[in-house]
């Protein structure tokens, strides 16, 4: 675009009771349909109180003109927030997606972004409001996550705003998040309970709890796992799809592509499950509807999964829980943690170790038996005391 003429722009005061300088120059800008055009542009430079008159509020004035005058300037879009999200990041962004994240996207988009965001222009959408929105949802009881949620998919539609030339900066970057609040701890069985569950479990439900407690898949692995991928003498099985509400897609990342070994009594519940399909090539899925259709995640846990737990005298669950039963009872066991990373698919061991495994009462115990065997071990085991009375009464005599 043409460099625009040289100009002085204007200053005026405006209000009454609290007067402002306010200073005008004219701007290129990119139209919604990407025609240019130039706009006057108005800015409050601050109060007549806390600026030393015309010539300081001339100087305010020439530091905004300066990178104009000097051809330093791009012109930015005026689309609106909605207009952008509708007209380019829907059809050119979403579709690259996976489709569990185009889920989550698009609603996130629908419930939050727009109707805030929407009826901005990019390039009037500042770092402080996004910072004061943020902190907004926190204060309205959204959830720590929730908030970091709306933070990453904000930053992606103004990351690609930039990208195509709409707006010169992204004002998310540099927007901070408060410290992360502390979340429940995340549920996991023992090995009681885990046997407590597969025994108040029909099929498939019952093979689907002994894969999920015994490898660490994810539900939607488990979902989308073919009888292709399963090699019964040598034991194992590869990861190598997911399913989310019907949808095949990749792998969470790449290190979820991975094989997995299986215990005998996993290849047993396999076997006697692949005898009793009806449909047992390749290509067909090891559990599905009778239509060969995959089963839905949701439907199994709200009606089977559910009605397992109250039969096992257990809380309800969820599908994850089962992945971190599998994370802590081996770290209990003393599994390395890298070979837990990898049969939990984690693309980074911090994730395997802060999240998914988990100190149980059992091991602590333990530990610390362990412990006092080495330095005090003349003292009588904690199950062959008695009570604090009889102690106490002990010590008396």
């Amino acid at each position: 675009m043409a460099r625009s003429q040289y100009q002085n722009g204007c200053l005026f005061i405006r209000g009454k009771r609290r007067k402002v300088w306010v200073a005008r120059w004219r701007e290129d800008v990119i139209l919604a349909d990407g025609s240019a055009d130039r706009v006057m542009r108005s800015v409050v430079l601050g109060p007549v109180s806390e600026i030393a008159g015309r010539r300081e509020a001339r100087r305010l004035l020439d530091a905004h003109l300066n990178p104009v005058n000097q051809g330093q300037y791009r012109p930015e879009g005026t689309m609106l927030f909605s207009q952008f999200i509708a007209d380019c990041f829907e059809p050119g962004v979403l579709p690259t997606l996976k489709y569990a994240t185009r889920e989550i996207y698009s609603l996130l988009l629908r419930k939050h972004l727009i109707p805030r965001f929407g009826g901005h222009r990019l390039c009037d959408i500042s770092r402080v409001e996004v910072q004061q929105y943020l902190l907004e949802k926190l204060k309205q009881g959204f959830a720590w996550e929730t908030s970091n949620h709306l933070r990453h998919l904000l930053s992606k539609v103004m990351g690609t705003a930039v990208n195509w030339d709409y707006v010169l900066n992204n004002p998310v970057r540099g927007v901070k998040m408060p410290e992360r609040t502390l979340k429940r701890p995340h549920r996991f069985l023992t090995a009681e309970e885990v046997r407590r569950l597969i025994a108040a479990s029909n099929e498939p439900l019952r093979t689907i709890i002994i894969l999920a407690t015994m490898t660490g898949l994810r539900i939607g692995e488990i979902l989308a796992l073919r009888w292709g991928r399963i090699d019964l003498l040598r034991g194992t099985l590869r990861v190598a799809e997911t399913c989310y509400k019907g949808h095949f897609g990749s792998p969470k990342t790449r290190a979820s592509r991975r094989e997995v070994q299986l215990a005998a009594a996993v290849v047993r519940e396999l076997k006697s499950l692949y005898s009793r399909s009806t449909e047992n090539s390749q290509e067909a899925l090891v559990f599905s509807k009778s239509q060969g259709l995959p089963l839905a995640a949701d439907n199994l846990r709200k009606k089977t999964l559910r009605t397992a737990c109250k039969r096992a005298g257990l809380q309800r669950i969820d599908w994850h829980t089962l992945r971190h039963t599998h994370g802590t009872l081996l770290h209990s066991q003393g599994t390395p943690l890298k070979v837990a990373q990898a049969q939990l698919g984690h693309s980074h061991m911090a994730t395997t170790l802060d999240i998914y495994t988990h100190a149980s009462g059992s091991a602590q115990r333990d530990a610390v038996n362990l412990l006092e065997e080495q330095l005090f071990p003349n003292v009588p085991k904690l199950e062959s005391c008695g009570s604090i009375a009889e102690t106490e009464s002990q010590l008396v005599q």
